[in-house]
């Protein structure tokens, strides 16, 4: 493909280190894009999105290639496993294979449809690839941060926290020309602060929350907060495609029940649809599948394809927002809310 020709130089030099001395390009739009197939209309529309749409899509593209532990990564090769600090090559080409295939194939499966999407990009893969950072941005996508590397996060101080998700902040920069204000933690999976610690580094929402089906406001204290723009576990190929072997028909089974029950309870009260793609896993019948339920999706009246700042910027001012104290939204953690 001409994409995957763009990116070929970029990729061969990437295992010499490419220094940063990079071109910044001008921004492709960043708006909301609806597929030509849902025609929403406002009079159809239940109220709880603007512009007549009934439920909105947010697709997750998680660029990760390189950032995973040097050693005794997660791996489908099970047999023979390399012991502790021993290279595992097979793994890492597995890795690999997010930027030479899987991310191409996927932003042409999107160009095709004319969707947007969020991308939440590790660090150390942004560095390794950046001409794969910089195609998910020029064709019109969110770039989000998604930690340095793999490294624990929970485990972090605030000031070892925020250093961390800033070496994030500034490669994306550098790379892309895009400052991100979404944050994923590797895992979900950040400090007991870790809200607090992203509303001081200037971000607009999280994803690392699983409690609802819709976007919501989280309250740090009287005068901060944070939307939370809630992620979906079993709608994540990574738990379902890969870690419980599920075939492809199986998958494609879940997203469709999931979506038809949001869609209907759309009608009556704000429900968003999320499914989280992961670099590596865009094979060629996982991308079928995908293309499989979206355009079965885009075939419904009333949805359209949202980015995830396009979504927390629209529920930091909805006026019906759910608004929550930190510490309901994590209830079994004391000393959250600061008054």
């Amino acid at each position: 493909m001409l994409r995957r020709d763009a990116l070929r130089a970029g990729l061969a030099a990437a295992g010499a280190g490419v220094g940063l001395g990079l071109e910044q390009r001008s921004a492709a739009s960043q708006s909301t894009v609806r597929p030509p197939a849902a025609k929403a209309s406002p009079a159809k529309s239940s109220g709880f999105w603007p512009d007549g749409i009934r439920m909105p899509i947010s697709l997750s593209l998680m660029f990760e290639s390189g950032a995973q532990e040097r050693f005794l990564p997660s791996t489908p090769f099970t047999n023979f496993a390399p012991p502790d600090g021993i290279y595992d090559l097979p793994t890492i080409s597995w890795y690999r294979y997010g930027v030479t295939e899987g991310i191409p194939r996927a932003l042409d499966l999107f160009e095709r449809l004319k969707i947007v999407i969020t991308s939440h990009m590790s660090g150390e893969a942004v560095e390794m690839y950046p001409d794969t950072a910089r195609s998910i941005v020029q064709a019109g996508h969110e770039a989000a941060a998604h930690g340095w590397n793999w490294t624990t996060q929970s485990t972090m101080d605030d000031a070892e926290e925020k250093a961390f998700i800033q070496r994030n902040i500034d490669i994306v920069k550098a790379v892309t020309g895009r400052r991100v204000l979404g944050y994923n933690a590797p895992g979900l999976r950040g400090s007991p602060n870790v809200l607090s610690n992203l509303h001081d580094l200037g971000f607009t929402y999280t994803i690392d929350d699983v409690s609802r089906d819709e976007p919501f406001v989280i309250k740090l204290d009287a005068k901060r907060e944070i939307a939370a723009v809630p992620y979906t576990v079993y709608l994540n190929d990574i738990r379902d495609y890969e870690a419980r072997f599920f075939s492809d028909a199986d998958f494609l089974d879940n997203m469709k029940r999931s979506f038809d029950r949001l869609y209907a309870e759309s009608a009556t009260r704000r429900r968003m649809f999320v499914v989280a793609m992961h670099d590596r896993l865009v094979r060629p019948e996982h991308a079928e599948t995908m293309e499989q339920f979206l355009r079965y999706a885009m075939a419904k009246s009333g949805i359209a394809f949202m980015k995830k700042i396009d979504i927390a910027n629209y529920i930091m001012k909805a006026p019906d927002a759910i608004r929550e104290p930190v510490g309901v939204v994590y209830p079994t953690v004391p000393g959250l809310y600061r008054g």
